[in-house]
């Protein structure tokens, strides 16, 4: 087993710098499992969802791995949105996009969901495993926010990392996830400094309360479309 490059820091808190923004496609597809199939799940049902003349909005978009297929996909036909707050995040994702920012199709935007959202009408919002690095206190307002933003029939993608609903549960799955971690190259210390740095910065809820959130935002069809231990996705439409 190869041991993997560490991307926390020996004391503080998770930030996303320069050195988690180079590592971060790699770092998520060791940290989550089934990472490659809930990258091509959220994007066969995103394709379900688009419609020509709407926006596209990424919620934490990061290095714009999940904007990429749709823009490929559906190209002048849509426009494009990447929300981050990452400056690291920022310049590789507008590099990356650069020619597709300078005719307008795309838009890479330094924005704080707490404070505002992007104005746009989606009729397909992504938002992986972002919401969980939110306030609780805001994460409702946001939701309410996407919904206001979608078309109908349109919808939203959410993935989450997410509690166990009883605490004997829960343990038993985090101790099986942290074995996959080290199936996959992490030490232990790597990952117990890993769990002390995220502590306060990722906050999961339960997967009851993430459905509930949904359901409260608006949203009247909302299916759970992904789950593997402590990791789920749903799907939820607008009527």
């Amino acid at each position: 087993m190869t041991t993997v490059r560490d991307e926390t820091k020996p004391e503080g808190k998770w930030v996303f710098d320069a050195a988690v923004a180079d590592a971060f496609d790699d770092m998520l597809a060791r940290s989550i499992p089934e990472y490659v199939q809930m990258r091509k799940l959220c994007f066969s049902l995103g394709c379900k969802l688009v419609k020509d003349g709407t926006a596209i909005i990424d919620l934490g978009c990061s290095r714009g791995e999940a904007l990429a297929p749709f823009v490929n996909k559906f190209g002048a036909f849509n426009s494009f949105i990447g929300v981050e707050v990452s400056e690291p995040m920022l310049a590789i994702c507008r590099s990356r996009f650069k020619g597709l920012i300078n005719v307008g199709i795309v838009d890479i935007r330094n924005l704080d969901l707490r404070a505002s959202y992007p104005p746009m009408m989606a009729s397909l919002t992504l938002c992986v495993l972002t919401l969980q690095f939110t306030p609780i206190e805001y994460r409702q307002k946001i939701v309410r926010n996407v919904f206001k933003h979608t078309v109908s029939g349109g919808g939203l993608l959410l993935v989450e990392k997410v509690m166990g609903a009883f605490a004997e549960t829960n343990d038993i799955m985090v101790e099986e996830y942290c074995k996959i971690k080290e199936e996959n190259g992490y030490t232990k210390d790597q990952i117990d400094r890993k769990k002390l740095a995220l502590e306060g910065v990722l906050v999961p809820v339960t997967a009851k309360w993430n459905e509930e959130l949904l359901c409260s935002a608006g949203f009247r069809q909302v299916e759970c479309f992904w789950r593997f231990l402590n990791f789920a996705g749903w799907l939820a439409i607008k009527e």
